[in-house]
């Protein structure tokens, strides 16, 4: 089928023009490759009595631990002391190592009422001084970070911390609580690097 002169000029014009931009999702993945990956990554699994957390800056030949440990509150604490005490330990980590994204233990089903509410009172100082400092926040379920580092969705704590500690070359065990705090942390980073389709859930 032939075309008209004038249809053939509208066709070379439409080639010669400038290609749209990209927008929406696939204009925030372009900035994503342009502005690279999250670097300096932390890790927080809350509790009131002892929260942990670790923070990790990706490298080769393996991830380098910045900073980790127990945020520990004597038994003898009022709660509101406790959670203070978490929040203000978390800024000054926050300030001194400047990490862009935190990732946190997914909630769990806790038989227990009591204990639900105090893990949710904990996790809440966490975020607060986690959000204030601008950073995203992500959370990704226990047995999906047993999983990733251990192999084992019900993989034992003691499990989790030998193989963080293989994983970052540490020379010692790492804590259980911080131990977990670094498996999140790690984990992130390891669905970043693969454009995993079951991304952690923002929050």
């Amino acid at each position: 089928m032939g075309i008209t002169p004038q249809q053939y000029e509208q066709l070379k014009s439409r080639v010669a023009s400038p290609r749209r931009k990209p927008s929406g999702v696939f204009e925030e993945s372009r900035r994503q490759v342009t502005t690279g990956l999250h670097q300096v990554i932390l890790g927080v699994d809350p509790s009131l009595r002892g929260t942990g957390y670790g923070i990790i800056r990706l490298g080769k030949p393996r991830p380098t631990v910045l900073a980790q440990g127990t945020i520990k509150a004597p038994a003898g604490w009022e709660r509101s002391r406790c959670l203070l005490h978490i929040a203000l330990t978390l800024r000054d980590a926050l300030q001194q190592h400047h990490p862009t994204v935190c990732v946190v233990e997914g909630l769990f089903f806790a038989q227990n009422l009591q204990t639900a509410l105090i893990m949710g009172e904990a996790r809440g100082a966490s975020l607060v001084a986690i959000a204030e400092a601008g950073l995203e926040i992500y959370e990704i379920a226990p047995r999906k970070v047993k999983q990733a580092i251990v192999g084992y969705g019900a993989a034992q704590k003691i499990a989790v911390a030998k193989m963080v500690q293989r994983l970052l070359n540490l020379a010692e065990l790492p804590a259980p609580d911080a131990a977990d705090a670094l498996a999140l942390a790690l984990t992130y980073a390891q669905e970043q690097g693969r454009y995993a389709l079951t991304a952690p859930k923002k929050i």
